[in-house]
C-alpha cells in the first residue's frame, strides 16, 4: 500500500482514502484503477456542487457578469479564484492534464459502474471568503502577492515535481511553510477543510460497507485523524460553524468606523482650534493624499480617464464610508465605458497567466482597476491620516 492510499476500518464499515496530486496523469489512472478494484458502495469526491457543475459543464464560466461580481463585493474573490485556477492549469499543461481531471476520472468510472457519488468539499466561495475575512491587512497583501507571483511565474513544472506533491515529506514541508507565512490561510484552506471533508465522508459512509474518497494528498493525514475522532465519538460531523463567514470581531468594527471618525475629528479639530486656515490645510491634505494615491493606482492600471477621475475625486469620500470602496466605483465605471466582450470571456483563463493579459482582457482590466485603485486609496488613508496627526499635534504644541 503506497502513501497515497489509506484503508480505515470502523467495525463493519470501511473507508478507503485515495490521495492525489490535482494535475497528475498518474493520479487519474490510480483513481480509476482503485475504484474498479475496490468496487465501493459510494465514491466521495473532493468537490463542491458548484465546482462539480463546472466540471460537467466547462463553458459555464462564460456566463460571468463582472458588474454583478463587483456589486456583490466579490472582486477580490474572483481575482483569487482566477489566479489559483491559472496556476493549476499551468502545472498540468506539460503533461496534458487539466485541473480536476482526477476528480472527473472518479466520477466517470463511478457512473460507468453504477456507483453513487457524493460531493464532500466546502463551497470554494465560502473557503475563499473565510480565508479573506480571517486574514489581516498585511496578510491580505502577502496572500495576493503570493497568488500573483505564482500566476506569472514562467518556470516549468515537471511531472516528477507534481508527483512529489503526493509524498508526505514534501507536503509536510509545504504545510509548515504555509503555516509560517500565512497561518490564518492555512487554517481555512487546510485545517478546516480536513474536518469538513472528514465529516461529509463520514456522513456519506453511513449505512454503507465501503466508501472510497478521492481527495488531495495534502488532506490525507488530517482527514484520517478526524475520521478516527468521529468514530470514537470525540467529534460530531457538524460543519455549520465553518460553513459561514466568521463574525466580525469587535476590533475590526471599531477600526472600520473608527478611522473615518478619527479623520473627521482631526479636520473638525483643525477648524475649531486653528480656524479656517488650519482646517482647510488638514482637509486639503486628506483630499490630496487619498485622491492622488488612489489615482496613481488607477493610472498604473491604465484605467479609462473617467475611471481615473472617479478614483481621484471619489476616494477621499468613499474612504470615510465603510460600505462603499473606491475600487467598486472605479471598476464599475471601467466596466461600463469599456464593456467586456464575448472574446474577453473566452480568453479569460489564458490571459490571467500574464501581466499583458490583465491589461488586454477587459474583464481582467476591470479587476486590475478595482484592485489597484483600492490599494492606492488604502495607502492614501494611512499616509494622509498620519500626516494630519503630525500636523495637528505640532500646531497644538505651538498653540498651547
Amino acid at each position: 500500500m503506497g502513501q497515497t492510499k489509506k484503508i480505515i476500518t470502523f467495525g463493519e464499515k470501511q473507508i478507503v482514502l485515495i490521495g492525489t496530486a490535482h494535475v497528475s496523469k498518474e493520479s487519474c489512472d490510480e483513481v480509476a484503477r482503485e475504484i474498479r478494484g475496490e468496487l465501493p458502495s459510494c465514491v466521495a469526491i473532493e468537490l463542491d456542487e458548484q465546482r462539480y457543475a463546472s466540471l460537467k459543464n466547462p463553458d459555464s464560466w462564460k456566463e460571468l457578469d463582472i458588474i454583478k461580481v463587483l456589486k456583490e463585493k466579490k472582486g477580490f474573490l474572483l481575482l483569487a479564484n482566477l489566479v489559483l485556477a491559472s496556476f493549476q492549469r499551468r502545472m498540468g499543461v506539460n503533461i496534458g492534464v487539466k485541473p480536476g481531471d482526477e476528480m472527473r476520472a472518479g466520477i466517470d468510472v463511478a457512473e460507468e459502474l453504477g456507483i453513487g457519488t457524493v460531493m464532500v468539499d466546502r463551497p470554494i466561495q465560502t473557503t475563499l471568503r473565510r480565508a479573506w475575512a480571517k486574514t489581516g491587512g498585511m496578510g491580505r497583501i502577502k496572500l495576493l502577492s503570493a497568488l500573483l507571483s505564482s500566476a506569472f511565474d514562467t518556470e516549468e513544472i515537471s511531472t516528477e515535481q507534481i508527483e512529489n506533491l503526493k509524498k508526505s515529506n514534501e507536503m509536510d514541508g509545504m504545510m509548515a511553510e504555509l503555516s509560517e507565512f500565512l497561518p490564518a490561510v492555512k487554517e481555512v484552506l487546510i485545517d478546516e477543510r480536513d474536518f469538513y471533508l472528514a465529516a461529509h465522508i463520514w456522513k456519506a459512509s453511513e449505512g454503507k460497507e465501503k466508501t472510497l474518497a478521492v481527495l488531495g494528498a495534502g488532506h490525507l493525514p488530517g482527514v484520517e485523524k478526524h475520521l478516527a475522532l468521529l468514530a470514537d465519538g470525540k467529534e460530531t460531523p457538524d460543519t455549520a460553524q465553518i460553513s459561514s463567514l466568521p463574525k466580525k470581531k469587535p476590533l475590526s468594527k471599531i477600526i472600520s468606523w473608527g478611522i473615518p471618525a478619527l479623520i473627521i475629528a482631526l479636520i473638525a479639530a483643525g477648524f475649531v482650534w486653528g480656524g479656517m486656515s488650519k482646517g482647510a490645510d488638514l482637509l486639503g491634505s486628506w483630499l490630496l493624499w487619498n485622491g492622488i494615491l488612489a489615482g496613481i493606482g488607477a493610472l498604473i492600471a491604465l484605467a479609462h480617464p473617467l475611471a481615473l477621475l472617479v478614483s481621484i475625486v471619489g476616494a477621499p469620500f468613499t474612504s470615510l464610508c465603510p460600505f462603499v470602496g473606491i475600487g467598486l466605483l472605479a471598476g464599475f465605471v471601467q466596466a461600463v465605458v469599456k464593456k467586456p466582450k464575448v472574446s474577453d470571456i473566452e480568453r479569460l483563463q489564458d490571459d490571467v497567466a500574464s501581466v499583458k493579459g490583465f491589461y488586454k482582457n477587459r474583464i481582467l482590466h476591470v479587476l486590475l482597476v478595482f484592485f489597484l485603485s483600492s490599494l492606492g486609496s488604502s495607502i492614501g488613508t494611512f499616509v494622509a491620516g498620519s500626516s494630519m496627526v503630525v500636523n495637528l499635534t505640532q500646531f497644538l504644541k505651538e498653540l498651547f
